[in-house]
C-alpha cells in the first residue's frame, strides 16, 4: 500500500561505503572529526551550509541559553522516569523531551512562526511594524492564545537570557526583520493587551536565529538539542544523588485528594 508521496526518494545528508562516511559532502573522518566543533556541525547537518563565525557563535549562545533552567517539568519527568526504570536512559531522555510544547520549551517555534506571520502581514497589508504587531496580538487574544515569546513567571522585569542574546546579536550586527518585529511586538503590548510584557528567552531565540539565517522549520530542534544535553546531566546526577522518588513523594504530599 502506498501512503503519501513517493516520488522524491533522495537524501542530501549522508551516505557511506566500505571505506568512508560522507556527511553533507564532507568526509566525516578526514574533514569533520577533530576539525569541527559540534555547534558548527549541527548547523551543517540542518542547513547543508558551513556557518559563518557569527552564525556559529549565535547558535552556540542560544543552545547554552535554553539548555538548563532548574527542575522544570522536562527535567522532573526525566529524573522520575529514570528512578522508576534505571536501565532505561533513552526512555528517560525521551520522556523529558516529549513535553516540549506550546507552554514550556517548545514555544520558541511558535514565537518564530508568529514573528514570520507578523512580518508577512506588515508587508502584505502595507502596515507599519507597530500596527502589524497590534493586529497580530489581538488576533491571538481573540482566540484566547498567549503571545509566544513574551512574559515569564519568574523574570517579570525581563528574562536575562533574552536580554543577553539580543545584546549579542546587536554586537555582531545581526539585527534584521525578526528582531525588529520582536521589539515592535514588545512595544505594542500596552496598546494591544493593556499592559507590558517582557521578551522571554523563547522570543529572543527565534528572532536571533532567524535573522542569522537558521531555518524556521527547524527552530524546535534548538530546544530539543539543548535540553537533551541538560537531561543527560540531570540523569547522571540522578544516578549519583537520586531525587526522583523524593519529587514523586513531594507531589503526593502537595496535592490534596478530592472525590
Amino acid at each position: 500500500m502506498r501512503i503519501g508521496k513517493q516520488d522524491n526518494a533522495v537524501t542530501g545528508i549522508s551516505t557511506s561505503d566500505a571505506h568512508s562516511i560522507t556527511v553533507r559532502g564532507l568526509d566525516l573522518c578526514d574533514e569533520v572529526i577533530g576539525q569541527w566543533d559540534f555547534t558548527s556541525y549541527f548547523w551543517l547537518l540542518v542547513t547543508g551550509q558551513r556557518p559563518s563565525e557569527t552564525q556559529r557563535s549565535l547558535a552556540d549562545a542560544t543552545l547554552c541559553a535554553i539548555a538548563e533552567h532548574g527542575l522544570v517539568p522536562s527535567v522532573v519527568t526525566a529524573r522520575m522516569t529514570l528512578a522508576a526504570g534505571p536501565e532505561a536512559w533513552q526512555g528517560a531522555v525521551a520522556a523529558g523531551l516529549l513535553g516540549c510544547g506550546s507552554v514550556i520549551l517548545g514555544s520558541a517555534d511558535l514565537a518564530g512562526q508568529f514573528l514570520a506571520q507578523t512580518i508577512a502581514r506588515a508587508a502584505d497589508e502595507g502596515l507599519s511594524d507597530q500596527d502589524a504587531a497590534v493586529a497580530g496580538i489581538k488576533a491571538l487574544r481573540a482566540e484566547k492564545k498567549a503571545v509566544p515569546g513574551f512574559g515569564h513567571p519568574q523574570h517579570s522585569e525581563g528574562d536575562p537570557r533574552a536580554l543577553k542574546l539580543l545584546a549579542l546579536a546587536a554586537e555582531k550586527g545581526v539585527v534584521g526583520r525578526h528582531i525588529e518585529m520582536l521589539h515592535a511586538v514588545r512595544d505594542a503590548m500596552p496598546e494591544a493587551i493593556g499592559r507590558p510584557l517582557p521578551i522571554n528567552v523563547n522570543g529572543a531565540i527565534p528572532a536571533v536565529l532567524l535573522d542569522a539565517g537558521f531555518p524556521l522549520a527547524a527552530l524546535k530542534g534548538i530546544a530539543l538539542l539543548a535540553r537533551t544535553a541538560s537531561l543527560i546531566g540531570h540523569l547522571n546526577e540522578e544516578q549519583e544523588r537520586p531525587i526522583g522518588f523524593i519529587m514523586g513523594g513531594a507531589a503526593a504530599d502537595r496535592i490534596d485528594f478530592e472525590g
